[in-house]
């Protein structure tokens, strides 16, 4: 410490001998030293301007240290507790208040919104430099005490909190004047004014216990509540309760039933027009204990308690109506007899002169002239009950005006007006309708002026406030961590759509990339999914009797999807049509879970995992699918990122609390082709006819059912490894044999699984098949020519067009092979084949295939059609049976990709994933057509900001929050 220069000062020596918590008991000894200690320091020769330009950097930190040994709110020293316990001001609430707010209903996540509440007190805007950062445990208790309405005699916001300025030469904090002279006049203000708290509440509290009979009568609360005729008596309830439970219902002034309901400190009900009366004709303390109450401390009772009250049956009193209606809806139900008698109507009568004319026809002046009783009646009512808020009652009179006449819509503007939300659309809501009706830039601007010019009022929004709306909803918007940092990843977060070819380096000897991308940075567009979804994850922990305060760690699980879209070209224009193929790769969220007590719990879990709605695209390019190169450069740093993700954690600021975020990949989104373009296999025809087992085509048409999944990634590269560097130097058909028809390098991690949909199409492009050889009599002729083949082909389009309206096609789809395998597309083969012996096996292969296709389709066959999944091996094994014997001519020594795949490993993976349906790519399919769509839709005709503008429609197509 400084040793000061100058004599004590009085307050020095006061604290000096008072060290140990005594306060004294002679007021006017201690408001004497208070005012010399302020003569004494309004004469202090250090204090220049000269010494405050030239305050040194060690008096501020001085400065900071004392502030961190005060209270935020009520500036008490933290020395004179002798637990020394206190609170952050800033954070989320500690475990106990979350435990209470959640008893009284109520909602808030961190101090500084239960401290405005509370105490009226704005701790957002703090500089550590001016404002302590923590508060004591007695402000503490006051938040508890205020937060379950029970009696509190320490600091409240009606005495005042502690004013905060910056460090000055003569600082109430520090008490340091620039030659280093300690003060400590705040520490004795407020020791002053607390003594002076309890000895004024006690006193008032000593006049209370003395006279209370004067403020304990009944009748007299009644005649100053004089509410007979606004309040309803607890008579008309429709119900015979028990008297407690009319007691607890009714108001303890006036014994009417509650209208408008508050509850004091003390725990007491009453309307609160009655209360508030009688504290203000009777004083400030509750009727029913005598308990001190002010208005500022009436709130209104929980939630649940006013549906109970709004609940109760009543019964109508006016003559002859008896009605039982709700109590929240008898103000309604008594508007109706009101209109009833005022269909006579009040008629003015005129004593006399000119005719009255009617008040909107008035000049402003004989307006004011008509209204003048009513007008200061309004403003006595406003000074008295809503703090002279005329524009408010006058509002109010009119909205109620509106409902009574059931004007909803009109009364609707004006209940926006008075929100101030305006009468306009929300640009979010702009926003959807853009994106969902397709509408281009030009297309919506002529729509928000012709409303405009015709409504005379803006509905819609303009074109400015929608692109405004629409960076929160994309990715780069909001700000996360990763917990190690991702491996050759930037840390930054604001990543929007970015050039798919970004990063790569040309040399002379590359292959030359000639392709438009764009896409999202994988992690980003993963954190703005996610944020999102930020309401079905709170939702999901309320369903789940978790916390809202729940920090994680989340486990979210995603399905990526990667397909070609085929020719996407615009066909107009002269010149010949050039083929123009595209490629999208996009994710969709599955599930988010969290472990409680070593037991995994589903959060959310998406209902429709293949809908077009949760698939979020991620990468768009101008390429054809199976340009190996080309796929292999566009996709490498989305690997790359997704790689770096699988071994970090997210840290993300949700609904105000960082929580914590890790990622499970599963690739099974892919078709056939796709997979094996990625996992360096042979294409679809090669002797290996599987991408799940080793089985070539002929060791499957022999053994139709064992098989097991035996490929997976990490094999898939071991065995690129071993045909790169042939090992042990073996031939060509040796070394292919030995890595069952791996040829090219690996480059995405793949779930060996079956892609619902594909495998649906193939195999009803395969029974299409067995129809027209079923027709031309194969299995008498098993060499028919090109001509029969195609007179087959038309006779059965033609029959099945006529008999179930199925259009041919020229390549199978998923919709023409839904039609196709059904039970009256049987029947009507039937027709065209003449030997009815074969009827009968065509009839049981499609029931077999009918009974095994929802197993394989649905999103949760054990929940869906438990008893197929039951009969799946026995129904596969007849099915096997059948295409042996019945169909041998077909399937001697081969058998398609497909059937093996249903045949074989349907029940396995079934049991290791829950589900097929649900992870196929149906999702990333019904994505292609808005790509179309939304291709038209763009002004910029230029290809590389069309695939921008693509990407980003299509991802506010995706959002639930639009």
């Amino acid at each position: 410490k400084v040793r000061s220069l100058e004599k004590p000062l009085p307050a020095d020596s006061y604290l000096a001998n008072n060290n140990k918590g005594k306060v004294a008991t002679s007021l006017d000894k201690t408001v004497e030293e208070k005012t010399e200690k302020v003569a004494l320091m309004s004469h202090s020769p250090f204090e220049t301007d000269t010494e405050l330009n030239n305050m040194s950097q060690r008096e501020i930190e001085t400065h900071q240290s004392f502030l961190q040994n005060l209270c935020r709110i009520c500036g008490s020293s933290f020395k004179i507790d002798p637990n020394k316990r206190w609170h952050p001001v800033h954070g989320p609430v500690d475990d106990e208040t979350q435990a209470l707010l959640r008893k009284k209903e109520k909602r808030a996540t961190s101090w500084p919104d239960l401290l405005a509440r509370v105490f009226r007190i704005d701790v957002k805007g703090d500089m550590d430099t001016i404002h302590p950062t923590k508060f004591c445990h007695q402000c503490w208790t006051v938040v508890q005490k205020k937060l379950s309405n029970s009696p509190c005699e320490m600091f409240s916001p009606r005495q005042g909190p502690a004013e905060w300025h910056p460090h000055s030469s003569s600082c109430d904090v520090c008490g340091t004047s620039s030659r280093g002279v300690k003060r400590k006049k705040q520490v004795l203000n407020l020791q002053v004014n607390k003594k002076l708290r309890l000895v004024a509440g006690h006193a008032r509290r000593m006049r209370q216990i003395k006279n209370p009979k004067k403020v304990t009568q009944k009748s007299l609360m009644k005649k100053i509540a004089s509410c007979n005729k606004i309040h309803l008596s607890t008579k008309i309830l429709a119900v015979d309760y028990p008297a407690c439970f009319v007691k607890s219902i009714s108001c303890q002034i006036c014994e009417h039933i509650l209208a408008d309901p508050v509850e004091t400190t003390c725990r007491h009900l009453f309307c609160r027009a009655c209360i508030l009366k009688c504290l203000k004709a009777m004083g400030s303390y509750c009727p029913t204990c005598r308990y001190p109450c002010f208005p500022t401390d009436l709130v209104s009772p929980v939630k649940s308690f006013l549906n109970i009250l709004n609940g109760l049956p009543v019964r109508c009193p006016v003559k002859d109506c008896q009605e039982e209606v709700c109590l929240g809806k008898y103000c309604h139900h008594l508007s109706r007899h009101k209109e009833v008698e005022d269909k006579g109507g009040y008629v003015y009568v005129n004593k006399g002169g000119r005719p009255r004319q009617h008040l909107l026809s008035l000049t402003r002046r004989a307006q004011k002239h008509r209204l003048r009783e009513l007008k200061l009646q309004v403003k006595a009512f406003a000074e008295k009950e809503e703090g002279g808020d005329v524009k408010s009652v006058c509002l109010t009179l009119f909205l109620l005006a509106l409902r009574a006449r059931n004007e909803h819509r009109q009364a609707d503007e004006l209940e926006a007006i008075m929100q101030g939300k305006g009468t306009g659309l929300h640009p979010a809501v702009c926003l959807a309708i853009r994106v969902n009706t397709f509408l281009s830039c030009s297309q919506y601007h002529k729509m928000y002026r012709t409303v405009k010019a015709v409504t005379g009022r803006q509905i819609f929004q303009p074109l400015h406030a929608l692109r405004t709306a629409e960076k929160s909803l994309l990715p780069g918007y909001h700000p996360f961590e990763w917990k190690p940092p991702l491996k050759n990843v930037s840390s930054s977060t604001e990543v929007g759509i970015i050039d798919g070819l970004s990063g790569i380096q040309h040399l002379v000897d590359d292959y030359p990339v000639d392709t438009i991308a764009k896409r999202f940075r994988y992690d980003a567009a993963l954190v703005s999914a996610l944020m999102d979804m930020e309401e079905d994850i709170l939702e999901g922990l309320k369903s789940q009797d978790l916390d809202d305060y729940f920090k994680g760690l989340f486990t979210v699980v995603i399905k990526e999807s990667c397909d070609g879209m085929g020719d996407v070209s615009e066909k107009h224009g002269c010149g010949p049509a050039v083929p123009e193929k595209a490629v999208r790769f996009s994710f969709t969220l599955m599930s988010i879970s969290v472990t409680r007590d070593n037991e995994s719990i589903k959060i959310f879990e998406e209902n429709k995992p293949n809908s077009e709605l949760c698939c979020k695209p991620l990468c768009l390019m101008l390429a054809d699918e199976s340009d190996h190169e080309t796929l292999t450069a566009i996709l490498s740093p989305l690997v790359a990122e997704r790689e770096a993700m699988k071994s970090s954690v997210l840290t993300l600021d949700m609904a105000g609390i960082p929580r914590t975020f890790k990622f499970i990949f599963r690739g099974t989104g892919y078709d056939e082709k796709l997979v094996r373009e990625v996992e360096g296999l042979e294409a679809s025809g090669s002797t290996y006819i599987c991408t799940l087992c080793d089985a070539t085509r002929l060791e499957a048409s022999q053994n139709l059912i064992l098989h097991s999944i035996t490929r997976s990634h990490e094999e898939n590269l071991e065995r690129y490894e071993m045909w790169r560097s042939n090992p042990y130097h073996e031939t060509v058909d040796e070394l292919r044999d030995r890595v069952k028809g791996v040829s090219a390098k690996p480059f995405i991690e793949t779930v060996p699984s079956i892609d619902a949909l594909h495998c649906d199409i193939g195999n009803a492009a395969e029974f299409y098949k067995i129809f027209q050889f079923e027709i031309g009599e194969v299995y008498k002729n098993p060499d028919p020519s090109k001509e029969e083949r195609k007179r087959w082909q038309s006779a059965l389009d033609k029959h099945l067009r006529k008999k179930i309206n199925l259009k041919p096609v020229t390549r199978m789809n998923g919709n023409f092979a839904r039609k196709l395998m059904t039970k009256e597309t049987v029947e009507a083969v039937c027709e065209l084949i003449k030997s009815e012996e074969r009827h009968e096996p065509l009839r049981e292969l499609m029931d077999l295939y009918l009974k095994m296709k929802p197993v394989w389709r649905s999103s949760c066959p054990t929940k869906e059609c438990p008893e197929l999944v039951c009969q799946y091996s026995f129904n596969s094994q007849r099915f096997a049976e059948l295409l042996a014997t019945k169909f041998r001519y077909r399937y001697e020594g081969k058998i398609t990709n497909y059937f093996h795949k249903t045949l074989a490993h349907v029940p396995e993976i079934i049991e290791r994933d829950g589900s097929i349906g649900a992870w196929a790519c149906e999702g990333n399919e019904s994505g292609n057509k808005l790509f179309r769509r939304f291709r038209k839709m763009n002004a910029r005709q230029s290809k590389c900001y069309e695939m921008e503008d693509v990407l980003k429609h299509h991802w506010l197509y995706t959002s639930k929050h639009l």
